[in-house]
Formats: C-alpha cells, sequence, structure tokens
C-alpha cells in the first residue's frame, strides 16, 4: 500500500470519527443574590431545558460591591436550584468562589442512587 492511500484511509477514518462523536455544550445562566421567586422560576425552567437537551449548565452568582459579604445567600440559591433539578441532573461541581462569583456546574443524568429506600 502506497503511503498516499494511507493517509487518505486515515483521513475518511478520523472524518467519521468526529460525524459520531458529540460535543458538549456548556450552557451559562447568570443570577444575582438578590433575584426576585418570579425571575428565579424562569431561570430555572431555562436550565431545566438546557440539561433536558443535554447540555452541562453552568450557574454564575455575581455579587457587587458589599454584597460579596453574604456568600451564604448565594450558596443557598444555587443548592435550591440543584434541589429543584435533582430529578434530572447531577452536581458536577459545588459551589465555590471564583473572584466576584459563585460557580456550580451541573451536568445531565440521573443520580447514582447508592442508598435503597
Amino acid at each position: 500500500m502506497d503511503y498516499g492511500k494511507y493517509m487518505y484511509e486515515r483521513a475518511r477514518r478520523e472524518r467519521e470519527a468526529r460525524k459520531t462523536q458529540r460535543q458538549t455544550e456548556i450552557k451559562e445562566i447568570r443570577l444575582r443574590p438578590r433575584i426576585a421567586e418570579h425571575d428565579l422560576m424562569v431561570k430555572m425552567n431555562r436550565v431545566r431545558h438546557f440539561l433536558e437537551n443535554g447540555a452541562k449548565v453552568r450557574l454564575r452568582v455575581r455579587f457587587r460591591g458589599r454584597e460579596v459579604t453574604h456568600q451564604g445567600i448565594a450558596r443557598e440559591l444555587l443548592e435550591r436550584v440543584a434541589e429543584e433539578m435533582k430529578d434530572i441532573a447531577v452536581i458536577e461541581k459545588e459551589p465555590a468562589m471564583e473572584g466576584m462569583t459563585m460557580l456550580m456546574i451541573l451536568a445531565p443524568g440521573k443520580p447514582s442512587s447508592s442508598s435503597s429506600s
């Protein structure tokens, strides 16, 4: 087999492999610590939609000024969203501070039931 044919076959196999693999998307939802109840419901519906379509969701709570001293509020907010989404999502990255924002990543999929009821 000559080298040109080998390279052609290899390129064709790589092209076929790229067709079948799926890129995981990461969608981002931005929240504020003092978000209103209805606004939060709208954001949670978007999170649910993204997760059902197979995308990961990065939840970002942005702080302004002195709001950063109340990180507990943001953590409770993110935990509440995770609790609402526990039927279709798992927490990939726990809530953590990065600068003036708190981040959490949810991935689609059922949580593994390690304890039986």
